[in-house]
């Protein structure tokens, strides 16, 4: 299609024959346009939003998405099931976080006293600063016996009866998991001759546990809490024991009983009592805070008796982080139950920790009841235990081939 434009001078705009005006043209072009407009819509319609098929779309039955689920009820479920995932997580993670947050307490509340012994000059040993570096080795038991200055020949009756010497210590702590050491303070002033003469019969016998706690009766509640604080330090054991040196223990039997809790978590166990409380100054075990328990004439707490007792890692570890701020009362089976009261703990009072001297355990090995520790009660251990340990051991010992054939 074409145009001509017009001939002659005067001819102002119109068209020759044959020719197409410039309006029609226009027109004609605008109309193709429209036409090519309304061709284009109905070729290329774009589909709906409901019919836009989801990236990733699953064919299976419960995960497929057909037209006009967009904001129908599956989407809703489908959120909601995702939004439970997380929560189920999150449950584990939380469980799988306090376990690993109460390992590091541990850890961080065993370096601490170990730096604490360091810096005030507390001695500690070589194995033990060494050991720091490595990973710990579990024990059974920590048996911590509580000693004074002036009983070298109880502890001569002990080593000489129910404790392993020498070598045959350390194959007690190899096989058997099983450390026993006595616990020992230092004088008011230190490196004096007491300290020697300490220093000199660790160096024959190598079984002492030096605490940085000052020597006296009226002090064992500090050295009570020492003690565990300084034990979980070094050893990474189930369960920390203290008893005194004037009590016969029978270690496989000790071990055994122990054993049966060893997957709880925060385990009192001992001879459970609740004795009177005294308020009458110039008596054996007089309470100066008498007036914290009561009108006069009221009981103690339940709490074991302090010949011997044992607690699980978890408390002695309370113990030593929390070191600082623990009362002290002047009886230190009481102080200790007093720790606990607060706690989550589990109290299990057994009988075998408490047998008396014979006939009482002789009767009761006999019956084939062996006895885990004997003392006198009205001696608050063995009445002159340095000679008369030996009688208890040969009547109530549960017998040397017991210790080493027993599974702890």
């Amino acid at each position: 299609m074409s145009w001509r434009r017009g001939s002659g001078g005067g001819g102002g705009g119109g068209g020759g024959d044959g020719g197409v005006s410039r309006r029609w043209a226009v027109l004609l072009c605008l109309g193709s346009f429209c036409i090519g407009l309304l061709f284009t819509n109905r070729m290329w319609t774009l589909p709906e939003a409901t019919e836009i098929a989801r990236p990733n779309q699953k064919d299976d039955e419960g995960g497929a998405l057909v037209a006009g689920d967009c904001g129908s009820k599956k989407i809703q479920e489908l959120h909601n099931y995702k939004d439970e995932l997380p929560v189920q997580d999150t449950h584990h993670d939380v469980q799988t976080l306090d376990k690993t947050i109460a390992s590091l307490e541990t850890e961080l509340s065993a370096a601490r006293t170990l730096q604490e012994s360091l810096l005030n000059g507390s001695p500690v040993a070589e194995e033990f600063k060494v050991s720091e570096s490595i990973v710990r080795r579990k024990y059974r038991m920590v048996i911590g016996i509580n000693t004074a200055f002036s009983s070298r020949k109880r502890r001569d009756s002990i080593r000489y009866t129910w404790m392993p010497r020498g070598e045959q210590r350390k194959k007690l702590e190899e096989e058997k998991g099983i450390i026993i050491r006595f616990v020992i303070g230092h004088s008011a002033i230190s490196g004096g001759i007491i300290d020697r003469a300490i220093e000199a019969e660790d160096r024959k016998h190598g079984d002492f546990m030096k605490i940085d706690h000052v020597e006296g009766y009226l002090a064992l509640s500090g050295k009570t809490k020492t003690y565990f604080a300084t034990a979980v330090s070094l050893w990474d054991a189930d369960f920390y024991v203290k008893v005194d040196d004037d009590v016969h223990v029978n270690i496989a039997t000790l071990g055994q009983i122990l054993s049966k809790h060893a997957w709880k978590p925060r385990v009192y166990i001992g001879c459970m009592k609740s004795g009177p409380v005294l308020s009458e100054k110039g008596v054996r075990y007089y309470e100066p805070e008498h007036w914290k328990f009561g009108e006069p004439g009221n009981k103690y707490f339940r709490h074991a008796t302090g010949q011997l007792y044992a607690i699980s890692k978890d408390l002695a570890t309370y113990i030593s982080i929390n070191k600082h701020v623990l009362h002290k009362y002047i009886n230190e089976d009481v102080s200790l139950g007093s720790w606990f009261l607060g706690l989550d703990a589990e109290h299990i009072d057994e009988k075998r920790l408490c047998c008396g001297t014979p006939p009482d355990c002789e009767w009761k090995a006999q019956a084939g009841n062996i006895c885990a520790a004997s003392f006198d009660w009205r001696c608050s251990g063995i009445c002159n235990s340095e000679g008369r340990i030996w009688e208890v051991h040969n009547k109530c010992a549960e017998g040397e081939s017991a210790l080493w054939n027993s599974t702890l």
